[in-house]
């Protein structure tokens, strides 16, 4: 599943010292699934240039990246105190500086999918300072719109151009595409709770890759500030109609977005409200634009893909020591269940860093992030999503569909573990840790019969003996406790 998208090559101006906060005030308070609590810490702009080590100093620059941290001044410095579970990376939080000049992204590039470019205003357009100090959702929102405002004011209609071909590289190739993704899609209602479908592909230059390597499921609850990610490996064994026994990423081969929607719906037992195409292989370029990520790699191996070695622990990742974390499933426990994993740990620190990001600096990241996504969202709807998030409170958890490795007539599949994927979803549309099988279920949830039904699930239903006797399960994934 090749990329279509045009690439946008956004200056995002220096990155501001990370800042892991819980509770306190002034921090980017977050809980990244399976139980992970980060106290206040300081400088985290030291970081691993090739993923074996962390030399506690100040780095100058990543490989692929040499704009990564500098001129970053006014570094803090402290102890921090980490307890957890299971490691899952986390951004950085950081701060804004007044005045900071923003260049818009082209809306051509060097894609595959657009033609007829279309051109960025000039840059050296100068955002307001005001928003330096982030006091809160509203002062934010206002930022933005203020910026937005701005910028076309200044820009004019070739902003307002700018927006309209974000909006087209985000989209698919035909209306007829969208029309029917649409056709398929439930509409959200207010701040409720609302589910996205995730596919992704990590094939090289070159690959033509027809099934989707990432099969993932979100949910996103705006209200209460909570992310879940739940992977759905992709081998699952499923029933598509008109094909009978597949894996789930045969969906998307037959059927494209609107199959593959179908698809994740009925096996998770919920509506969907938006898809998310990931193209992994040009999403190393959206890390080292954000000038790395901080991933908590949750066992030491040396990766197949380009030679690179990962330490235990948290460190910084540029975008291709992400991009070969992100891939490696034959050196790691869990095989495929443990790159399901970093494939998550990676999206979760993405989105943690955007959203770290001062609010000015929102729309050129977003363009960044047209080059590797395709969506239904719209730029102003993600701009608003991300706005939303930011601040303190922000909860983020990730697991995968309990599951097994299976041979069934001479080819491998994953089968499913029912009971615990249906008590799983449950606690996930509860807005729940997904993994803490010791969390009371309220009603409705409880009673629910939809919710991780699996109704096109192929596998054997009589599966504890064969889970038993398996190569692999999902359990055998390493953690970072």
């Amino acid at each position: 599943m090749a990329s279509n998208n045009p690439r946008h090559n956004a200056q995002a101006g220096r990155r501001h010292t990370p800042q892991r906060g819980g509770a306190p005030a002034g921090g980017q308070g977050i809980r990244t699934g399976q139980g992970i609590h980060y106290q206040p810490s300081g400088n985290d702009d030291a970081f691993y240039a090739d993923g074996s080590g962390f030399d506690g100093g100040r780095a100058a620059g990543t490989p692929g990246n040499p704009r990564a941290h500098a001129g970053a001044g006014g570094a803090r410095t402290s102890a921090h105190t980490v307890r957890m579970n299971v490691g899952d990376g986390v951004g950085s939080a950081g701060g804004q500086q007044p005045g900071r000049t923003i260049a818009m992204p082209p809306a051509g590039g060097r894609g595959r999918r657009r033609g007829g470019a279309a051109q960025a205003p000039a840059a050296g357009m100068v955002a307001p300072g005001t928003a330096a100090k982030r006091r809160g959702k509203h002062k934010k929102l206002k930022v933005v719109l203020g910026v937005i405002l701005a910028l076309a004011l200044v820009g004019g209609g070739a902003f307002a151009f700018w927006i309209g071909a974000l909006d087209r590289a985000l989209g698919f190739n035909t209306e007829a595409e969208r029309q029917a993704l649409l056709d398929k899609l439930a509409p959200t209602r207010g701040d409720d709770a609302y589910y996205v479908a995730i596919l992704g592909s990590d094939a090289r230059k070159g690959d033509t890759a027809s099934r989707s390597d990432v099969t993932m499921l979100a949910r996103i609850d705006q209200k209460n500030k909570v992310v879940d990610l739940i992977s759905i490996p992709r081998d699952t064994m499923v029933t598509i109609e008109g094909h009978g026994t597949q894996k789930i990423n045969a969906a998307f081969a037959f059927g494209g977005a609107p199959g593959a929607v179908d698809c994740i719906s009925e096996f998770a037992g919920v509506p969907i409200s938006h898809y998310v195409e990931v193209h992994f292989d040009e999403l190393k370029d959206v890390v080292d634009l954000l000038g790395g990520v901080t991933v908590t790699v949750p066992e030491s191996f040396k990766a197949g893909n380009g030679g690179m070695s990962f330490s235990a622990g948290e460190q910084r990742l540029n975008g291709e020591q992400a991009l070969a974390f992100a891939r490696e499933r034959y050196n790691v426990s869990g095989g495929d269940f443990g790159r399901a994993q970093a494939q998550r740990l990676i999206i979760m620190a993405i989105i943690q860093q955007v959203l770290d990001a001062p609010p000015t600096q929102l729309p050129g990241l977003i363009g960044e992030l047209a080059g590797c996504v395709t969506t239904d969202y719209s730029v102003t709807d993600l701009i608003g999503l991300a706005t939303k998030f930011q601040g303190n409170g922000l909860v983020m958890y990730q697991a995968a569909c309990p599951s097994y490795s299976l041979s069934q007539g001479g080819v491998s599949y994953v089968g499913t573990m029912f009971d615990e994927w249906r008590a799983m979803m449950k606690r996930v549309d509860a807005g729940l840790d997904p993994t803490d099988t010791s969390a009371t279920i309220p009603e409705p949830q409880a009673s629910s019969t939809t919710l991780g039904a699996a109704t096109n699930s192929a596998a054997p239903k009589d599966y504890r003996a064969l889970a038993a006797k398996a190569g692999l399960t999902t359990d055998d994934v390493a953690s970072a406790g």
